[in-house]
């Protein structure tokens, strides 16, 4: 990473010093496309939503629905404590005023990221929404249409057509008709995670998504087709995608591997996936029982974690670490990407010991406001005075006494 902040480092810079023409011009270099303008006509967006094919368009309004229930759920609510007759202090729950959300192109289309990005910083209260994603020459220099058409479902009339570290920049500095905003939030390959490393502090952040996981925990109980179909399912996302079986049990390991030459062999990207479950970020862990391998799952903290076994429900409550757990036969991680009313921006890279997904948490800022009078003041004066002084800081103390001490 370190090496992938000192390529991005000269980009940030150039955005931040040239703006729009920097950005056209990276484009054009990493995209192979030269923009007229950096930002999506709204009349485009429009015209996306309505050429969208009838059944995406259901699907995404169930997803939009499904996670909407979920993160209205999430939004915390202002308390007030009485401390002592007099004096309060009030936990106030602030939404961040402008984000920036960032939706992945190459590979893959990702119109599931935007509903992921958006509805949460909708519930939150976030009052400006921008949504950025990279050209693509097939389109005329414009995001995926599908992406433009899941802006439009949610109501999100600003958006770029800039990937890479420069639309993180973008967001971090402004540029032309963007305006410099609070955060920036979403997954994205290797540079964007540099850029969000390197522009940490000058914009916020949620995290520095690195390729994807899934962990699937297994005893002789598990369906070894479902094992294999969600591993396969993982890999399929890119070639250094990580997919980890961990089991006591050996049979079920070559259940699932017999099912996994199946699979790759028939599904459409099997070069891909082939790559990445050879690759040595992917395997099957075979384990002394269930409680070691719990203690190995939680110490990989995945992103996703499958949990596979008899009474599913009982050692997923017990996991400490993972970015999202599915439980049993009927909870697979495809159904958290697109449809379960989770978030699937989530922690990667063992992140997931110290790091949560994308909620509607991660847009508000908890803000103290103390109010005390000046009997509830005076009745503790005392106490602060000492502290100022044990810390040679006495003129903290004699701003309370000169409040409280007798004219």
């Amino acid at each position: 990473m370190a090496a992938a902040v000192e390529r991005v480092r000269p980009i940030c810079e150039d955005v931040r010093h040239r703006g729009v023409e920097a950005l056209v011009e990276l484009s054009e270099r990493f995209d192979g496309v030269r923009l007229d303008d950096v930002r999506v006509p709204k009349e485009r967006i429009e015209a996306a939503l309505a050429d969208l094919d009838p059944a995406v368009r259901a699907a995404l309004e169930e997803s939009i629905r499904r996670a909407r229930l979920v993160h209205r759920d999430q939004r915390r609510t202002d308390h007030t404590t009485r401390v002592v007759p007099g004096g309060t202090v009030t936990e106030k729950w602030i939404p961040v005023d402008r984000v920036g959300l960032y939706v992945p192109g190459g590979r893959a289309v990702y119109p599931s990221s935007v509903v992921m990005n958006v509805v949460p910083a909708q519930e939150a209260g976030v009052r400006s929404l921008a949504v950025t994603s990279p050209p693509q020459r097939e389109f005329g220099g414009l995001p995926h249409p599908t992406i433009l058409a899941a802006c439009a479902l949610l109501g999100v009339e600003e958006v770029y057509a800039v990937g890479g570290a420069q639309a993180v920049a973008m967001f971090a500095y402004g540029a032309g008709p963007c305006e410099p905003a609070d955060m920036v939030t979403g997954p994205g390959n290797i540079w964007v995670a540099a850029a969000k490393r390197l522009l940490k502090g000058v914009i916020g952040i949620d995290a520095e998504a690195g390729p994807t996981e899934i962990a699937i925990l297994a005893d002789a109980t598990a369906n070894p087709d479902y094992v294999a179909a969600d591993l396969v399912s993982q890999a399929e996302h890119d070639v250094v995608a990580a997919s980890v079986l961990v089991t006591p049990d050996e049979a079920l390991a070559e259940a699932v591997t017999g099912r996994l030459a199946v699979r790759v062999a028939a599904t459409r990207h099997g070069d891909r996936v082939r790559e990445a479950l050879s690759g040595p970020q992917s395997g099957i862990v075979l384990v002394d029982d269930l409680d070691h391998g719990l203690a190995v799952v939680n110490a990989y903290a995945a992103e996703h974690l499958e949990i596979m076994t008899a009474d599913a429900a009982a050692w997923a409550a017990r996991v400490r670490n993972a970015g999202a757990i599915f439980v049993g036969d009927y909870s697979p991680v495809s159904l958290g990407d697109y449809a379960a009313g989770s978030n699937h921006v989530l922690p990667t890279g063992g992140c997931a010991c110290h790091t949560g997904g994308l909620s509607v948490q991660t847009f508000l800022r908890g803000v103290h406001i103390v109010d005390y009078d000046r009997d509830a003041l005076a009745e503790v004066a005392h106490h602060v005075i000492t502290l100022a002084n044990a810390e040679d800081l006495p003129a903290h103390g004699e701003a309370v006494a000169a409040r409280t001490d007798p004219a």
